[in-house]
């Protein structure tokens, strides 16, 4: 059996916490809960790199956005794919450092969970050899655009 993925889940709103931490679970996903983002920070901080395989979090929260969080985060890890969930769908040019972008209530949770098992598996994909920063700009402008 396959090791299953971790996911570190990021919402303000303990209710919306619970309930994607609950869909993530029943997909098979490991979760890790909090809620805030300097909790968040605290767990990355904490953790072995590459032991978590996506940061997914909401975008506005007290002391500290998700776009800031995001930031933080890949600063610790800079390989940690990062999902940014938000009901302010004109938030989007305020969520620049993820990975990709999702407005909450536009998207389904069956599209959220294929959007989050494709984050994972480009994750934990076949390494590649070092390419000029230039490509791996251009591929990663590519998939948000995506």
């Amino acid at each position: 059996m396959r090791p299953k993925k971790t996911i570190l889940c990021v919402d303000d709103n303990e209710a919306i916490l619970s309930v994607r931490t609950f869909l993530l679970e029943t997909r098979g996903y490991r979760v890790i809960s909090a809620l805030s983002s300097q909790e968040a920070l605290e767990h990355i901080s904490q953790s072995v790199p590459g032991s978590i395989d996506l940061l997914l979090c909401d975008l506005i929260m007290p002391q500290m956005d998700g776009n800031e969080l995001v930031r933080r985060a890949k600063q610790l890890h800079p390989g940690l794919p990062a999902m940014i969930v938000s009901g302010t769908v004109t938030a989007f040019d305020r969520a620049g450092c993820a990975d990709v972008f999702l407005p909450k209530g536009a998207a389904s949770p069956a599209e959220m969970i294929e959007r989050i098992r494709v984050l994972v598996a480009r994750k934990r994909g076949p390494k590649k050899q070092h390419q000029p920063a230039s490509v791996n700009s251009h591929v990663m402008e590519h998939a948000i655009a995506s």
